[in-house]
């Protein structure tokens, strides 16, 4: 964080200082700002914020151990460091956030890239993030630091030495795209897809559809729009805005509407996508991009597209991507490679990016190699939910997945789609939660098989997908049995139940 006094964090947030000890409305705050007590480190700002489950507020006598030098809280507590009291902490950070971007920018030639979208953007920060920091300070967040909360305190991480702030701009109603744009002020605004993420807190996806747009929106005349040109949606944005367009897509160049950034020649396999990567006014480069799903090849040529605009040479483009081997934790990761291969793509999913994903094993897999998907719920679909985990069992079975796990009451729905289609050798089975399809899977997996574990961050299952790669690993040194869990279940399983 840029430096600020005690005073200006106060006049900056609207409210009260609180002096206590030897500090003053003078005394300097230079470190980092978390709303978690346990990453406060000595010199740090901590946001007690009031949550759902629990109140920030009890912990800042656990901050103040951890050597916090101040504190923004909702109501005066007890401890020995400054207060600052302010009416709505969360609404303080932001105002804090925005601030310090300021301040920052005002020092220095900070740049802010900023990234939006159904899905994707995790893994198109991660590119971004690896792209820049090789030329200069950059500033990323940590996993998907993108909301309310998340985004601002990636924001006060930026101090005058930062050359790039790549911040991941996430939404679930109109407005919240805005308000982080406001923060952060982007140079250059990223959109990815439009889909039916979210979209049953948006109510739909044409209030999603208006709510990316604010991403391009907030664009001046020296900003910069890129686009996915082979979303049409997407597309659309481009006389929404001030800025300039560029266009990324795999797309050949020859439409109407000409992208600028794109790949061909792409094939996928199960170590990676090889893609030729096209840029304005260089030769193409022949890349290998280690992360599984040709789907990310989007995500890929967004990052791209960005890195170009901020002068990137095409070589130095493809060294970063062809360093990153995983996105994130649970983003098409390979947890174990062996006799039993586990792709853990469970940190999140909507109907895109399951679809995506189960093409990505269809097309990955060995001639006669059986393919199984282990599913859980695609949550916040709303009045979607039933049409589009029937649609995804439908596309398990055209793509001839070998064995089908359904996990827990929620993707029912996806289960019963599946088993409906008469014209399927393979077989679905549900179970109740992820213990049961782990004990399934012990008794079930054979060698030779290519699993993809596959849901929503709330289904539960990235810690499955692990659990499954440590199975993996443990049989293939020849202990002869699974790892010892404890709680696991003991629902059954069957067909069409």
């Amino acid at each position: 964080m840029m430096e600020f006094t005690l005073g200006e964090i106060a006049r900056v947030t609207g409210g009260d200082l609180v002096v206590r000890g030897a500090a003053g409305p003078d005394t300097i705050v230079s470190g980092l700002v978390d709303t978690d007590s346990r990453k406060i480190r000595p010199g740090d700002l901590f946001v007690a914020k009031p949550g759902e489950t629990t109140d920030g507020h009890r912990f800042v006598g656990a901050a103040i151990e951890q050597g916090a030098a101040a504190c923004i809280v909702e109501r005066d507590v007890e401890g020995e460091v400054p207060l600052i009291i302010v009416d709505d902490a969360v609404l303080a950070l932001g105002a804090l956030a925005t601030e310090n971007i300021r301040k920052a920018r005002e020092a220095g030639n900070l740049r802010v890239i900023a990234v939006t979208g159904s899905n994707g953007k995790t893994t198109t920060k991660t590119l971004l993030n690896e792209i820049l920091s090789r030329l200069a300070a950059t500033v990323a967040p940590i996993a998907s630091f993108n909301n309310e909360v998340g985004a601002p305190v990636t924001f006060c991480r930026v101090d005058a030495g930062t050359r790039y702030l790549v911040a991941e701009m996430g939404a679930s109603a109109p407005g919240e795209i805005t308000r982080l744009t406001d923060m952060a002020r982007p140079d250059v605004g990223i959109v990815l897809t439009v889909g039916l993420a979210h979209a049953g807190e948006f109510g739909g996806i044409d209030v999603t559809l208006r709510a990316k747009t604010e991403m391009v929106q907030a664009l001046d005349e020296s900003g910069v729009a890129v686009l996915n040109a082979d979303d049409p949606r997407v597309s659309s944005m481009a006389d929404k805005t001030l800025g300039r367009v560029v266009r990324f897509g795999r797309g050949d160049g020859t439409r109407a509407t000409a992208v600028d950034v794109r790949a061909s020649e792409v094939v996928a396999s199960s170590d990676g996508t090889r893609f030729t990567l096209h840029v304005p006014g260089e030769a193409p480069v022949a890349v290998h991009f280690p992360v599984i799903g040709e789907h990310h090849v989007t995500n890929a040529l967004a990052a791209a597209a960005a890195a170009h605009v901020e002068g990137v040479p095409a070589t130095q483009i493809r060294d970063a991507l062809e360093s990153v081997t995983r996105a994130e934790h649970g983003r098409m990761e390979v947890v174990h490679r062996g006799a039993v291969t586990v792709i853990n793509d469970a940190y999140n999913a909507s109907p895109d990016s399951m679809a995506a994903a189960l093409r990505t094993l269809a097309q990955i897999a060995e001639p006669d190699q059986r393919t199984v998907a282990v599913l859980g719920e695609m949550s916040e679909l709303g009045p979607y939910a039933i049409e589009e985990h029937d649609r995804i069992g439908l596309l398990a079975v055209r793509l001839n997945i070998g064995q089908l796990v359904v996990v827990g009451h929620g993707a029912r729905a996806l289960h019963l789609g599946a088993i409906a289609q008469g014209s399927w050798d393979g077989e679905s089975v549900h179970v109740e939660n992820a213990d049961a399809a782990y004990d399934l899977l012990n008794r079930e997996l054979r060698e030779g098989d290519l699993v993809l574990v596959k849901s929503s961050n709330a289904a539960g299952l990235m810690s499955l997908g692990d659990r499954l790669g440590e199975l993996a690993r443990e049989r293939e040194v020849g202990t002869g049995a699974p790892p010892a869990a404890s709680g696991l279940g003991t629902a059954g399983h069957g067909g069409a139940a």
